[in-house]
C-alpha cells in the first residue's frame, strides 16, 4: 500500500545548495549503515524510513556493503520504496556506493572498472531501481590508478546508471586529483563523505579548503562519533551499546579523560536547551561548507530526536570558544 505522505513534509527541513551544483540535500540526511540489514527488524526499518520522508528527509544514504548481511540494507529500503514510497521516487535523492570487499576473487572491491560496474548494477537490482541520485567510490584504492576509477563514475553517469558521483574517505590531496579529473571527464564531482565530528576533526586540516575551492559538497558520517557524543556513555558502557559488542567502536576510544569531556559538552548542551546529540548535529551544521549531516536511527524516537537539532543550529562565538575549550581538555 502505497504510503500518503504528510503534507507538511518540507515545512521543517532546511536544504543546503551541494557546493556548486543545483542540487539541494536536506540538513540532515538518513543512513543505512546499521539497523536497516536481514538481522534487523522490517517493519521497524520501514517505520524509520516513512517518518524520515514525513520529516523533510530526501536523501537516504546506503552502500553495497551494508547490512548485514551486505547487501540487504539496500534490498530493505528496496522494498519500502516499492510497496510504500514508489510514488514519490522523484522527491528522493538515493546514493549508493562500491569499494569495500563485498564478493570473492580480484574484482570483489577497490576501485577497477570491473568492479564498480558491477557493483552498480547489482545495488540497483537489490533496490528494484533504474538509477541513483549519486554513485560514490567508497575508499581510495592504491592499486587501481586514479583515471580509471573516475573514468568509471564518468561512464555510470553517462550510462544514465547514476545522476551524481561523489567520493568518501579520500585524504585533501586525492581529493582535489580525482576532483580535476572527472571535470576534465566532464562529470563533476557532486559530494564528498568524511568521518567527522567534535572527536574526529582531520577534515579541517585541508579537506574542507580543497572542498569549498573544487566546488564539492560535503556530507558528515558517524557525526555522534559512534555514539559517544550521545547521553548513553555518561555513565558507564552500556551493556546492548556498539562498544560493549566492539563493533566499530572500542573501549580504548573511552578514557577516564574523554568521559569527562563527554560530562561537560552534556551540561554545556543542557544550558542552549539540547540534548548533547542534538548539539554535536548543531555543531556541525554550523560550517557552511557541510552541505548535511547524516545520522543513523534505531528507532523513530531516536529519529525525531536528532531531527530537533535544527531548532537550534546558531552558535554564539562565546559558545564555539567554549566548546573548544571542553575538547581541549579544559
Amino acid at each position: 500500500m502505497n504510503h500518503l505522505a504528510s503534507e507538511h513534509r518540507y515545512e521543517s527541513m532546511q536544504y543546503n545548495r551541494c557546493g556548486r551544483s543545483g542540487l539541494k540535500l536536506p540538513a540532515i540526511s538518513l543512513g543505512l549503515w546499521h539497523n536497516f540489514g536481514s538481522v534487523d527488524n522490517y517493519e521497524n526499518c520501514k517505520s524509520i524510513l516513512l517518518n524520515a520522508f514525513d520529516s523533510g528527509i530526501t536523501h537516504f544514504d546506503l552502500a553495497n556493503n551494508y547490512g548485514p548481511e551486505p547487501g540487504t540494507a539496500e534490498e530493505n529500503f528496496g522494498k519500502v520504496l516499492h510497496h510504500h514510497l514508489r510514488s514519490y521516487r522523484d522527491e528522493m535523492i538515493v546514493s549508493t556506493k562500491a569499494g569495500y570487499y563485498m564478493w570473492k576473487g580480484p574484482y570483489g572491491e577497490w576501485g577497477s572498472k570491473k568492479y564498480l560496474v558491477a557493483s552498480l548494477d547489482q545495488s540497483l537490482k537489490r533496490m528494484g531501481i533504474e538509477y541513483v541520485d549519486i554513485f560514490y567510490h567508497h575508499r581510495p584504492d592504491p592499486n587501481t590508478p586514479l583515471e580509471e576509477t573516475m573514468g568509471a563514475l564518468d561512464l555510470m553517469v553517462r550510462q544514465g546508471k547514476a545522476l551524481y558521483v561523489g567520493l568518501s574517505n579520500y585524504s585533501a590531496e586525492q581529493t582535489r586529483q580525482a576532483s580535476q579529473i572527472l571535470k576534465q571527464l566532464g562529470t563533476p564531482c557532486l559530494i564528498h563523505q568524511p568521518r567527522y565530528s567534535m572527536f574526529d576533526r582531520w577534515v579541517e586540516d585541508g579537506l574542507l579548503d580543497v572542498l569549498e575551492e573544487e566546488g564539492v559538497g560535503c556530507i558528515a558520517f558517524s557525526p555522534l562519533a559512534q555514539g559517544l557524543l550521545t547521553d548513553r556513555y555518561l555513565k558507564n558502557i552500556p551493556e546492548d551499546s556498539r562498544m560493549a559488542r566492539g563493533e566499530f567502536l572500542k573501549k580504548e576510544n573511552l578514557s577516564e579523560e574523554r568521559f569527562n569531556i563527554i560530562r561537560k559538552l552534556n551540561d554545556f548542551a543542557k544550558g542552549r536547551g539540547q540534548s548533547l546529540a542534538q548539539m554535536a548535529l548543531s555543531w556541525l551544521l554550523k560550517d557552511a561548507r557541510i552541505t548535511s549531516v547524516l545520522i543513523g536511527a534505531s528507532s523513530v524516537m531516536q529519529l525525531q530526536n536528532n531531527l530537533d537539532c535544527l531548532d537550534n543550529v546558531v552558535f554564539a562565538p562565546d559558545e564555539l570558544q567554549q566548546i573548544e575549550m571542553i575538547l581541549k581538555g579544559g
